[in-house]
């Protein structure tokens, strides 16, 4: 472990979900470039701008894994494109990490930091 990092930190990438391409007939008025952002555990949207529920569902299971440093061979680390589950849609949105982030363990979690001696192992 870093000694410059406080042990009750960690880092997340910022991550931006953003329509690369589509592929059929969106119904729900999607254009190439909509995106929303996930910055810690917060989605955002740019103002005026809406984003398909159906879209964003296929997506929103694969953030979390997204926005953490894995292994080099994972396949997180390698593949970015999801796409919507409409068959007539063909949407795809690519996942793009934009900036890291530091947060603190009692800044996200109820149960406060208790240190690595009392986390049980894995």
């Amino acid at each position: 472990m870093d000694p410059s990092v406080a042990p009750d930190t960690f880092t997340l990438y910022d991550l931006t979900v953003v329509v690369e391409r589509i592929e059929g007939h969106c119904t729900c008025a999607m254009t190439v470039g909509d995106h929303v952002l996930l910055q810690g555990g917060k989605l955002a949207l740019p103002a005026g701008q809406s984003f398909c529920v159906y879209a964003l569902q296929a997506a929103l299971p694969l953030l979390p894994a997204k926005q953490r440093q894995n292994h080099p061979a994972d396949w997180m680390e390698t593949d970015a494109r999801v796409t919507c589950p409409d068959p007539a849609c063909r949407l795809i949105m690519r996942i793009d990490r934009t900036a890291t982030r530091t947060l603190r363990h009692d800044d996200v979690s109820p149960l406060p930091w208790a240190g690595i001696a009392d986390t049980p192992p894995a």
